[in-house]
């Protein structure tokens, strides 16, 4: 499982007093109000920073980083993400997963067989869509609804699935 999760990426500078705008990645981007740290990977090292203000602007979020007063100062980290440790991610409900321990995921079928491998998920309005790489048919698009997800062993990386007729095309 990973230990970091990712909750934005920094994708520019606000103003010139050290404040970034951030895209989020969480889906409660309310979060933030109650977070007091983040992880910041400059892809060299990981620094720990202190989150002074939060605001809000759009579908942004706008933070501003104790001891980070200039613009210079946080312009280099324009395109890095931001993480939490899982200890500070939100609590999920039941059938809720971090999309991180998904990626990668060996997929069956509820007969047991091999199916494929979880490579991505897709936020949808209604439910999130799982795409499942299979060799035989490519891409699969699977619903993260009860009648297709049976299973999810986050520790031992496996998911169950049952497959709906018209989710794979027969060749």
């Amino acid at each position: 499982m990973e230990q970091l999760l990712q909750v934005g990426v920094i994708s520019s500078t606000h103003g010139v007093r050290g404040e970034v705008k951030v895209y989020p990645t969480t889906d409660d981007v309310n979060r933030f109000k109650k977070l007091k740290k983040v992880i910041l990977d400059t892809g060299k090292e990981q620094k720990e920073l202190e989150i002074q203000s939060v605001k809000f602007f759009k579908q942004m979020v706008i933070l501003k980083f104790k001891g980070i007063d200039n613009i210079n100062d946080i312009e280099k980290y324009k395109g890095k993400s931001l993480y939490v440790t899982r200890e500070h991610a939100v609590k999920l409900d039941k059938d809720e997963y971090f999309i991180a321990d998904l990626i990668d995921m060996q997929v069956l079928l509820d007969d047991g067989s091999e199916f494929g491998i979880l490579t991505d998920v897709m936020k949808t309005g209604a439910n999130d869509v799982y795409c499942i790489q299979n060799e035989k048919y490519g891409e699969v698009l699977v619903p993260a609804i009860g009648e297709c997800i049976r299973q999810v062993d986050v520790e031992n990386k496996k998911m169950i699935i049952h497959l709906l007729p018209g989710l794979v095309e027969e060749v």
